[in-house]
């Protein structure tokens, strides 16, 4: 207990002089893994101020980001720092440049490398750190990430990082399989497109598919169209045969119009032999509910005539 008080007392006597601090007290940290096949987040709530978080996409590596309903650091820049623990004197504080911070929400999101040097600092005994000169008189004011029981949390944030999907929806949404020979689908051209599938199979929003078929221009136009139109037509077909609804592929074929580098050599030539994905979110049409036709009206009866009166009896002939 003695030398967990010691601990508290060398941390904040090496802060900056004056310097107001946010974090979370040592005992009542507690990190938070939260995550999905598309997402994995690594969270440490940070007391009276927001949360600092590890966010890693599907297909990407992890960033960091700094959240604050009310971001009293203020917006403009600051530093952000892997900060050594005061337990291990005699190591400095290593700067990883300065950030732009906004004034709410995610004040900011590091690069990747960024990330990676906070994670192996954390693992290492150090502290995120971030620090601006924002207060009356350039005051210090700076938040930090604890890296008290992060060994354990960033072994549960992998485990969920290793289920992730290998792409996001960003990267994938507009993507290609290439035909280096002929009209068929080789081995890559599957894989990528399995690729594809697991992505559809996780994210059922994304409902439509539109291919383009192209070709390079080594045959005369009629025959780069039709190789164009197979490509196209292969990749379609694959697609339905792994599940994938008929209504929700659209096919297009281009032919030569489109490359993507001049047909000067066989390399580019193959290059420009391919059909390009793209997946799409779009919402159904609803059709106006059609009401069932109502019986035409009856004709209206027709009006009673009164029944003609009888004429009246000629008055008996009185006898003479």
């Amino acid at each position: 207990m003695r030398q967990h008080y010691l601990a508290l007392f060398t941390l904040f006597a090496s802060l900056p002089a004056g310097a107001l601090t946010f974090q979370t007290r040592m005992e009542n940290i507690a990190w938070k893994v939260e995550g999905d096949q598309f997402e994995c987040r690594l969270v440490q709530p940070i007391e009276g101020f927001g949360s600092g978080e590890f966010v890693r996409r599907a297909g990407e590596q992890p960033i960091f980001q700094l959240r604050s309903d009310s971001n009293v650091l203020g917006a403009g820049s600051a530093t952000l720092l892997a900060a050594a623990a005061p337990w291990q004197p005699g190591r400095n504080d290593i700067s990883l440049g300065a950030v732009s911070m906004a004034r709410t929400g995610v004040l900011f999101s590091s690069s990747q490398g960024q990330a990676s040097r906070l994670i192996n600092g954390l693992l290492d005994g150090r502290s995120t750190v971030v620090r601006n000169h924002a207060g009356e008189g350039g005051r210090a004011m700076e938040v930090r990430v604890l890296p008290v029981s992060f060994a354990k949390a960033y072994g549960d944030y992998q485990l969920c990082a290793s289920k992730l999907l290998p792409m996001n929806y960003d990267q994938i949404r507009q993507t290609q399989v290439g035909f280096p020979r002929g009209v068929d689908l080789d081995s890559n051209a599957r894989a990528r497109l399995d690729v594809i599938l697991d992505y559809l199979k996780a994210d059922p929003s994304v409902n439509h598919i539109e291919l383009n078929g192209h070709s390079d221009n080594g045959g005369n136009r009629l025959a780069n169209r039709e190789d164009s139109r197979r490509r196209a037509l292969a990749v379609a077909d694959y697609l339905k045969a792994h599940g994938v609804p008929e209504e929700q592929i659209s096919v297009r074929f281009h032919g030569e119009r489109y490359p993507l580098v001049k047909n000067t050599s066989a390399a580019n030539r193959a290059r420009n032999r391919r059909v390009n994905i793209e997946l799409d979110r779009v919402t159904p049409v609803e059709k106006p509910v059609e009401k069932p036709a109502e019986p035409p009206a009856a004709a209206p009866a027709p009006a009673t005539t009164p029944a003609a009166q009888a004429p009246a009896s000629a008055p008996a002939a009185k006898p003479l």
